[in-house]
């Protein structure tokens, strides 16, 4: 379980292909911090830490994984937002972020304002119903709160700390995002679905 609140941005040392899966080895400056079987939040995607060597460590995504996130589209020199699994008895300063990836979703728009960013997104109209103006969405790992939205669309802001603190200062027109949408809203749709048959 994770907060959606980015704890330090990590540098993909390098990516390689084994059978369907891919390992990664990242670079952060909390490695000395990681343990081998940890659960680390990579740009939202929730991935097991198997080895550690120096100031870096491995992780493997496997073909869902591949399939679901943007993860597969790494490469060498990329830079990914980075969190570790919420402690019990932590402050929830973001939401309930689970680091499974429900969708993939694409940046439509970046706008400059004085003092802050707006980021307008587009997703799949199959989770329109997972989408409520003013309601928590997981961006590359990232809490926000999505505001003007529609069956496909949705926008954010962003404030100076957050975009020097993660991707975002990355992020184009065009990019592929992860979206993990609120596990609230999944648990009420799925018993609806449900109580329906």
């Amino acid at each position: 379980m994770f907060t959606g609140i980015i704890e330090c941005l990590g540098k993909v040392k390098s990516c390689t292909t084994s059978g369907t899966n891919m390992d990664l080895w990242v670079t952060t400056p909390i490695t000395n911090e990681l343990k081998i079987d940890q659960s680390v939040a990579h740009n939202g995607v929730c991935l097991t830490v198997v080895e550690i060597s120096g100031d870096a460590y491995k992780v493997t995504a496997v073909a869902e994984t591949l399939a679901k996130t943007n993860i597969g589209n790494l490469e060498e020199g990329d830079t990914v937002n980075i969190e570790r699994a919420l402690k019990v008895g932590d402050r929830l300063d973001g939401h309930f972020v689970q680091g499974h990836v429900d969708s993939t979703g694409t940046c439509e728009d970046v706008k400059q304002l004085d003092g802050s960013w707006l980021y307008k997104f587009s997703f799949l109209e199959q989770h329109a119903a997972l989408m409520i103006e003013k309601g928590s969405i997981c961006i590359n790992g990232v809490s926000l709160t999505a505001f003007e939205v529609t069956n496909n669309t949705f926008t954010v802001t962003i404030i100076p700390y957050t975009y020097e603190h993660t991707t975002f200062q990355h992020l184009q027109k065009g990019d592929t995002v992860n979206l993990e949408f609120d596990v609230l809203g999944k648990y009420l749709l799925r018993s609806r679905e449900v109580g329906n048959h």
